[in-house]
Parts: structure tokens; C-alpha cells; sequence
């Protein structure tokens, strides 16, 4: 893909994953927690479902690489993997913020610009690191 060699690409998508598990891991349960429990306690699951939770993870750490961290290293541009990181988080996480301000009750426009700060800035940290590792490799 784009002339990288394996171990670029494993580089990329395993700096990214590895970053982004474990800051959401934090987030999700120490830093956020509160406030998700507080602002909707009620949708929420005692045990998270962790199949889709993965299979998510997976593919949007996918996505970050093929959408932010390749073109950047064809840039050779830090800056662009990051832009781009938060430009995919804003939108993936808007996504789902404005369809569930738009269909469910009691999710406010505080939950959605918050956890859409949130996607942007994860995701945008995550890229980075993964083009910061990837970059080692070639």
C-alpha cells in the first residue's frame, strides 16, 4: 500500500492502536467516567459489551492509518498525520455524537461537544504517534 513495507505498516497501525487503547482506556475509565455516569448514567451498561468495542478499535485505528498516518509519511509530514487524525476523529465522533443528540433522549449538546473533543484530540495524538513510529522504520 503506497510503496510501505510490512513493518512499516505494522509500525503504524501497532503505535496507533497501542496509543489509542490505552489513553481511551484511561479516559473511559478514570478521567470521563464521572461525567458519562452523571450525563447518562441510565444508557448505560453495567459490563461494556467488549466484542463491538473491539471490532471498533480495530477498524478505526485502521482508518487513522490509511487516512492520516500513510498520506502524512508520503508528505513526510508530522503535521499532517495529526491535522488529519483530528479531522477524522471530529468526524467519526460527530457522527455518532449528532445521531445521538438527534434520536435519543436526554443526550445533551455538553455530551456531544465533549466527546467530540475528545475523538479529535485522541485521535489526532494516536496518528501522530503512529507516524512518529512508523517513521523509524523507513
Amino acid at each position: 500500500m503506497f510503496g510501505f513495507s510490512l513493518l512499516t505498516l505494522l509500525a503504524a497501525y501497532g503505535g496507533t492502536a497501542l496509543v489509542f487503547f490505552g489513553i481511551d482506556f484511561l479516559w473511559l475509565t478514570v478521567l470521563g467516567i464521572g461525567f458519562y455516569r452523571a450525563a447518562i448514567g441510565d444508557l448505560l451498561l453495567e459490563q461494556p459489551n467488549l466484542l463491538p468495542a473491539a471490532l471498533f478499535y480495530l477498524f478505526y485505528v485502521a482508518g487513522l492509518v490509511g487516512f492520516a498516518i500513510l498520506p502524512a509519511l508520503n508528505a513526510g509530514s508530522w503535521l499532517w498525520a495529526l491535522l488529519a487524525g483530528v479531522a477524522l476523529g471530529l468526524l467519526a465522533y460527530g457522527t455518532y455524537d449528532m445521531t445521538n443528540l438527534s434520536t435519543l433522549k436526554g443526550w445533551s449538546l455538553q455530551i456531544s461537544v465533549i466527546d467530540m473533543a475528545w475523538g479529535g484530540f485522541l485521535s489526532g495524538v494516536s496518528a501522530l504517534a503512529g507516524y512518529w513510529l512508523a517513521k523509524l522504520t523507513t
